[in-house]
């Protein structure tokens, strides 16, 4: 699954990758992958891979990275910045747009493929509140 974050600075994307990551039972700590592009997690049998490209500006590290690779494999991608590195990334399942709100931030979520879809209706089904 591909889950795409875009909005301004200090608007949560990395707030909302730490929940997410918690909320699956990774005990340990969350850090931004500004950085380092990438950092890997693994929550049971789940494989997390959290990427930034807010600092992204060479194509080629998209490939000396080995980038491609983790998209195709069976992981959840949570991708930060992904309009940075659009033209090789692939389509996200889900597009998350957060945004600074009087009382929070607002989150605006579309499903672009049918995985993306099913995910949406579990979350109205549930009635989970963001």
């Amino acid at each position: 699954m591909r889950i795409y974050l875009s909005g301004e600075l200090g608007s949560g994307k990395t707030t909302l990758v730490r929940a997410l990551l918690k909320a699956l039972g990774h005990p340990g700590r969350v850090k931004s992958p500004t950085y380092a592009l990438v950092e890997p997690y693994i929550v049971s049998s789940i494989y997390l891979y959290h990427f930034d490209f807010y600092r992204f500006r060479d194509p080629q590290e998209w490939s000396e990275a080995g980038l491609r690779e983790l998209f195709d494999q069976e992981a959840i991608c949570l991708v930060e910045w992904p309009e940075r590195a659009a033209p090789l990334l692939p389509e996200p399942d889900l597009q998350v747009r957060l945004s600074l709100a009087a009382a929070g931030r607002d989150a605006v979520i579309e499903a672009r493929t049918e995985t993306g879809a099913k995910c949406v209706s579990q979350l109205i089904s549930r009635d989970v509140s963001l």
